[in-house]
């Protein structure tokens, strides 16, 4: 799979992210690995321990990664 470097990529190869959808509610994530992060109607990515996650964008306020 190509890198897309995404800012995500720049903060390391294994991040945490909070994501913040309407209504307020959020879901911390840990463990992402970050090259496999896949935008798009569902953003999807892969953690450590091998779960796939799919995330609705079109429900998203904001994530913060860290």
């Amino acid at each position: 799979m190509k890198s897309l470097q995404s800012s995500a990529e720049r903060k390391g190869k294994i991040i945490t992210e909070i994501i913040t959808c309407n209504g307020g509610y959020k879901k911390t994530f840990r463990g992402i690995l970050s090259e496999t992060i896949e935008q798009g109607e569902f953003t999807k990515f892969e953690t450590e321990d091998g779960r796939l996650v799919m995330v609705n964008t079109a429900n998203v306020l904001f994530v913060e990664i860290f």
